[in-house]
């Protein structure tokens, strides 16, 4: 009797062959694939144009799908700057929708700028990006159009347009930043399409992992700052609740080094949250799939980490 053929993998992803990375054939298949479910331009840019007589608007690039079909696609980004900026003061940058499909990150920081942020006028430099990444944000997508993550792509030469744009608006005040918090949610997608897609995508097994349930966050490993975390950890708390550790004491397979703290290399990963050289970085973790949270506690839990982080640079400031 013929040996029998093994059973298929359950996390088989649907494009590619196993053991083998995409060309350009898989990544066109994954895009055909994506389905536009809501606007940019009405979610995002319609918010920050609202805003343009209480802060100072800033269109820092342009993405650029010229192989989209029917038609080429173009999307503005664009960013709120504090309107009286003064080289004296904490600057803090705040970014959202690194990964698109994020929505609280984008709704976060667009509420901060929208309803909280008059309180720092002129005791701190505010730039809010709301939305790095406008069509993975419409595809409700963690990749680009090219099938990048680019919160992998914060990098000289980056291969990613929007990780691109978001440095050269940034680096003017490389290391005058005083912090920057970068918002972001971990989803049931992480496990089901994103960790088998990139397995799929870079010829690599796929390795069953585990989504925590509640806020976390990531500090720099090269540059770890506890007190920071904390300050964050103490105000989303009142909001929504912390991840706890699992079984080996992490969260995502990473140490837990404070009730809700992981920490990551930030710089040699490519991650948003290392591209400012701020004393104060961070990255916020929402988990929007937990039945103990709503999207409007999702929201707020983004606006809560911006403000403790804002307070916590000022309070910094007064008592160096």
């Amino acid at each position: 009797m013929p040996a029998a053929a093994p059973s298929p993998s359950p996390f088989f992803y649907p494009i590619g062959t196993p053991g083998q990375p995409w060309g350009d054939a898989e990544r066109a298949l994954w895009r055909a694939r994506q389905v536009r479910q809501r606007s940019h331009a009405d979610d995002v840019l319609s918010a920050i144009d609202a805003l343009r007589a209480e802060w100072d608007v800033e269109t820092y690039g342009e993405v650029v799908c010229a192989d989209a079909h029917p038609a080429p696609e173009r999307f503005p980004l664009q960013a709120l700057r504090s309107r009286r900026w003064q080289p004296g003061l904490p600057s803090v940058l705040v970014t959202g929708g690194v990964h698109g499909y994020e929505t609280s990150g984008v709704h976060g920081a667009l509420r901060f700028a929208q309803q909280h942020a008059a309180e720092w006028a002129g005791r701190a430099n505010l730039l809010v990006v709301p939305c790095v990444s406008p069509w993975a944000y419409e595809r409700i997508q963690r990749w680009n159009f090219d099938a990048l993550d680019p919160n992998r792509c914060f990098r000289p030469a980056s291969p990613a347009q929007e990780s691109a744009a978001l440095m050269r608006l940034v680096a003017p005040l490389h290391g005058q930043w005083r912090a920057h918090i970068d918002l972001h949610e971990t989803t049931d997608t992480d496990e089901s399409e994103y960790r088998p897609a990139v397995a799929a995508r870079d010829g690599k097994p796929f390795e069953p992992g585990s989504i925590p349930d509640g806020f976390y966050l990531v500090d720099d490993a090269e540059n770890p700052q506890p007190a920071f975390q904390q300050a964050l950890i103490e105000a989303v708390c009142r909001v929504t609740h912390i991840a706890p550790a699992d079984e080996k004491n992490e969260i995502i397979g990473s140490p837990v080094v404070a009730p809700g703290v992981i920490r990551y290399p930030m710089k040699p990963w490519g991650l948003c949250a290392g591209i400012s050289g701020a004393r104060y970085t961070t990255t916020t973790e929402v988990y929007p799939d937990s039945p103990r949270a709503t999207p409007e506690q999702c929201i707020e839990a983004q606006v809560a980490a911006v403000r403790a982080a804002v307070a916590f640079v000022l309070a910094g400031a007064q008592h160096p």
